[in-house]
């Protein structure tokens, strides 16, 4: 793999400038067979921020992300990563300025987790940067809590331990834009909140973060900004103290919820509102007798 992306000249990307669009969608329409999934999204990831795609299943936010990493081509409409078109950049290229995380991460062959997380060294193959692969890859698997299980098989890992080493993949790639699917899916509380004080890291040296989110509660207290997708548009897209709103989010998400304050932090905190089973029937059938009272 390494040979690979060592053939050809590059362009190794600078630093970003904090602010700098790193990933663009600009009238972006995408289609899977025959059906239209994202409809003229108008969307920018930029250095120094973590951007939370927010929505109900089926909302469309998967595939932006596949249609940002330049997995998915447009119908029509232009996605640009770098200031550039994807279609302009080589494979090689792509790979030195953005990292992609998918949902489910799996290996035909029971690879040892450490030659895992170097798989994401690979593109600075033949680069005057690939003298930093040890320190990249020890230093990835550290931040990912993964550093003890090295020398494991992957195969035998868990469910969220295979998703940390494939996070920790990500980190070691040190591309400035991380793409990130449902990274909390398989983890336990600990591990979600580890995942997205990784991401807050990351956006502060610099880079652009772009996560999948399924927990509100997470978006609005690491993401800078949230984009809340509703049958392949966007219905909302700022900070998430502005757009978690009551009355959007039980529309979006056909469930009716109230947003609330934080009591210590302020930060959005979104609460279905659940009708308790019975509560307003004062019928005597449903009345509560207390522990020896005669019936």
């Amino acid at each position: 793999m390494s040979r690979l992306f060592a053939r050809g000249r590059r362009t190794v990307p600078a630093r970003p400038v904090p602010g700098t669009a790193l990933a663009e969608a600009v009238g972006l329409h995408v289609r899977l067979g025959q059906r239209e999934v994202l409809a003229g999204i108008e969307l920018s990831a930029r250095a120094g921020e973590v951007l939370a795609l927010v929505g109900p299943n089926g909302a469309g936010k998967s595939t932006l992300l596949g249609a940002l990493a330049a997995d998915l081509p447009a119908a029509s409409g232009e996605v640009r990563i770098d200031g550039r078109p994807v279609g302009d950049w080589s494979a090689p290229d792509l790979a030195l300025r953005r990292s992609v995380l998918p949902q489910s991460a799996a290996l035909s062959f029971p690879f040892p987790v450490e030659d895992v997380v170097r798989m994401g060294r690979a593109p600075w193959a033949g680069t005057p940067f690939a003298e930093s692969d040890e320190e990249a890859v020890a230093t990835a698997m550290a931040a990912a809590e993964v550093t003890a299980f090295a020398a494991r098989p992957f195969s035998a890992l868990s469910g969220g331990e295979r998703a940390r080493v494939a996070l920790a993949r990500v980190l070691a790639q040190r591309a400035p834009l991380l793409l990130l699917d449902e990274p909390t899916a398989a983890l336990d509380l600990r591990h979600q909140e580890l995942v997205l004080r990784i991401c807050r890291e990351r956006a502060a040296a610099g880079d652009a973060v772009v996560v999948v989110l399924h927990d509100l509660g997470l978006a609005a207290a690491y993401a800078d900004r949230a984009a809340v997708l509703h049958d392949g548009r966007i219905a909302a897209d700022g900070p998430p103290a502005e757009v978690f709103e009551d009355a959007l989010l039980s529309r979006v998400y056909r469930q009716p919820v109230e947003v609330l304050p934080h009591p210590r932090t302020g930060a959005p905190l979104v609460v279905p509102v659940r009708v308790a089973e019975h509560a307003a029937d004062p019928s005597p059938e449903h009345a509560v007798i207390p522990r020896g009272m005669p019936s």
